[in-house]
């Protein structure tokens, strides 16, 4: 089966402008996860998506999926944890628990506060985690990296044809996941805060997808601004209320 881990767990400590989380702030007349939860809904490869919320706004999620009419067929909310791979993991619980292990479980990861992935990306993400096993959405770097071991002095100027951003979703195969998640010491899963490290340091091979510079992630207050003039250039048009969003 395939299935969606859309990790909303954080509560927005960089933001600063408000004491909502980011992930529930508005972009234009929706908030910012149900603009991505609303695009994971169009692809119909996806059997579950699983929403990772913190505790403390469950109460809030579940009343926004009402409020915008969302159909909850497929969607299940899951209790995040104390980073994003915690939350990855309560969720992957949350899908063996009512669908059992198997070694044919996809699980396509997202940053809630990265509502401009296309369906390409979605797919494409799932067509790749079934054959590879784990991939990576990237954007290839434009500039001129530069690395100062002192924060003074340039140490290293990398070349950047062999640079890339790195974005979300990253998708893998749930039992490949666990397997080298739970081979990780103590200390280095207090530190990766990135799934496709877990592969990277497992020494499984990850694919490489196509991402775009839209597909941006909301993390601080410029994030937001930038964010707000794309929506306004992609939905010019007012989204009712009472639409649903269906498969």
């Amino acid at each position: 089966m395939i299935f969606a881990a859309i990790v909303a767990g954080g509560v927005g400590s960089r933001m600063n402008i408000s004491a909502m989380p980011k992930q529930f702030l508005p972009l234009g007349n929706k908030p910012i996860i149900i603009y991505t939860l609303e695009k994971f809904l169009l692809s119909e490869k996806l059997d579950y998506i699983y929403i990772g919320v913190h505790s403390s706004w469950i109460s809030h999620m579940k009343e926004l999926l009402d409020e915008f009419n969302i159909d909850k067929s497929r969607i299940r909310i899951s209790q995040g944890g104390a980073d994003r791979n915690s939350t990855i993991f309560n969720i992957i619980a949350d899908i063996e628990k009512e669908f059992g292990e198997s070694d044919e479980h996809i699980i396509v990861t997202h940053d809630s506060v990265r509502p401009f992935v296309t369906l390409r990306m979605i797919d494409e993400n799932i067509e790749a985690a079934i054959k590879y096993g784990a991939c990576n959405t990237v954007i290839p770097e434009v500039d001129t990296i530069v690395v100062s071991e002192d924060g003074n002095i340039i140490s290293d100027m990398p070349d950047r044809s062999k640079i890339y951003h790195s974005q979300t979703p990253q998708s893998f195969n749930i039992n490949l996941l666990k397997r080298l998640y739970n081979a990780l010491s103590d200390e280095e899963r207090l530190t990766l805060t990135d799934a496709c490290k877990i592969c990277f340091i497992g020494g499984v091979e990850v694919k490489l997808l196509k991402g775009d510079a839209s597909n941006m992630k909301i993390t601080t207050v410029g994030d937001y601004n930038i964010a707000k003039a794309i929506a306004c250039l992609l939905y010019t048009s007012p989204s009712p209320r009472d639409r649903s969003v269906s498969r």
